[in-house]
């Protein structure tokens, strides 16, 4: 008897489930919605089965869907590690991977991706380049890391890019702050606000350089180096904040302050992976990178795979 199912029935099931909604599903795997619909009322019409409850949120599996989705997990980590197997055949198993980062809030994702990853490459050297690094790409120019994590993809020659996930910029207040009123600030909502941020460049904010700089809105500032050193300043009324919504997820379950959205489109940044392209072709490099996408969104909420936001 032939299946239906092929590869990409499996990754579509896995991305709903992490995702929680068709339309981040689509996005991550680079299909329109409806191309994503179609697709799952297929695999449902093929089986004569009913694999998802659609009107809940987040998106609710039924028995038959949790039982494809638990095919999915056990058959892509398989073929994963078969790919794998590959690669260590044909270019060996053994290399280096230093990494740089430039953002405060990276660890919170990197650490669990380079647990997943030393499993995955055990004989591959993985270590962080020490310290917060405002050029981390100078550091693969010097030889000092192999990989950066960067905010910007600025062409730059022997350097490649490679998309890991685009996020949404909150804005966060304390509970009783005037703005936790309002569903959307705009830039001109930060008037007469302190602006609490990490200690980094004016370009490495992109609320100032997206939002507010365009609209010669420049609010008094306050710094602080930790996220929950930040997050405790906001809930004090100190001043108002944005930050990855993923970052701040669990004090928002707390009660501790409230997000809204900057601007009625939302305010949207990226982060890549920085490498030099004679590195790039190397299949534990191209592992690491992967793995950090698959570890994120299994984790974090609300991320994609977009450039244009």
């Amino acid at each position: 008897m032939m299946s239906v199912l092929e590869l990409r029935h499996l990754k579509s099931l896995t991305a709903l489930a992490e995702s929680g909604s068709v339309s981040q599903a689509a996005q991550r795997l680079y299909l329109t919605q409806s191309a994503l619909s179609h697709q799952l009322k297929q695999l449902e019409a093929a089986y004569g089965l009913t694999l998802f409850e659609r009107k809940t949120q987040p998106l609710r599996f039924t028995p038959a869907g949790e039982r494809l989705l638990l095919l999915a997990r056990e058959l892509l980590a398989k073929v994963a590690a078969a790919e794998r197997d590959l690669a260590r055949i044909r270019q060996g198993e053994a290399g280096e991977v230093r990494v740089a980062v430039e953002c405060h809030t990276c660890f919170d994702w990197l650490m669990p991706a380079m647990d997943q990853f030393r499993q995955h490459w055990p004989a591959v050297e993985l270590d962080i380049v020490s310290g917060f690094h405002a050029d981390p790409v100078g550091l693969l120019l010097s030889d000092r890391a192999d990989l950066a994590i960067v905010s910007e993809a600025e062409p730059q020659t022997g350097i490649a890019h490679l998309l890991l996930f685009s996020y949404e910029m909150v804005g966060i207040a304390a509970r009783e702050h005037p703005l936790a009123a309002k569903a959307v600030w705009q830039a001109e909502d930060f008037v007469g606000e302190t602006l609490i941020h990490y200690p980094v460049a004016d370009e490495m904010l992109d609320l100032l350089r997206k939002v507010l700089a365009p609209a010669g809105v420049n609010p008094a500032r306050r710094t602080a180096e930790l996220t929950i050193a930040i997050i405790q300043l906001v809930a004090s009324r100190r001043g108002v904040a944005a930050l990855p919504y993923w970052a701040v997820q669990p004090y928002l379950e707390r009660g501790y302050v409230v997000a809204r959205r900057v601007g009625e489109h939302g305010l949207y940044s990226q982060l890549y992976a920085a490498l030099r392209e004679a590195d790039a072709e190397r299949a534990y490099m191209q592992d690491f990178v992967q793995t950090v996408r698959d570890s994120s969104f299994a984790t974090l909420p609300g991320l994609s795979l977009l450039h244009d936001k």
